[in-house]
């Protein structure tokens, strides 16, 4: 059975899943980079920045998951997009009290982080776009059921 979108609905799920276990891994990566649910690094405001966006990839997730596709693909672009340019800008230039990691590209958490970022902005960006086409702004599961 196909839906109005031309996809069946278990590639639509299997793409929201995908893109859902990816915003989290996303979290997980800066959950470890940080030194834990409780920890926050230093500079205040990187610290902070790592909380948002553990809180935003977990939102998305949700918003992935619950069918609810151009605000959770939107939010998983974010989710994705910002850390790799926080990965530019703290290696390269640096950033505001913050130069310690200036010039150290080839850290192995660095590395993951940009993989999985990486994975979710390629999954992210073409279906956000097509939700925005297709004017899916109702839950997936409502569309199916036409």
């Amino acid at each position: 059975m196909t839906h109005r979108t031309g996809t069946t609905p278990r590639t639509t799920w299997a793409t929201r899943w995908a893109g859902a276990l990816l915003c989290l891994a996303v979290a997980v990566v800066h959950l470890i980079d940080q030194g834990g649910l409780t920890a926050t690094r230093d500079p205040y405001y990187i610290g902070v920045a790592y909380h948002v966006l553990e809180v935003a990839a977990a939102v998305a997730a949700v918003l992935l998951l619950a069918g609810l596709v151009r605000l959770g693909w939107l939010l998983a672009i974010g989710v994705a997009a910002g850390p790799i340019v926080g990965y530019v800008l703290s290696r390269g230039p640096g950033l505001p009290y913050y130069s310690d990691d200036i010039g150290n590209w080839t850290e192995t958490i660095g590395l993951v982080s940009l993989a999985v970022e990486g994975a979710l902005l390629l999954l992210s960006v073409p279906l956000f776009m097509r939700s925005v086409r297709r004017g899916t702004s109702r839950p997936v599961a409502r569309q199916a059921s036409r």
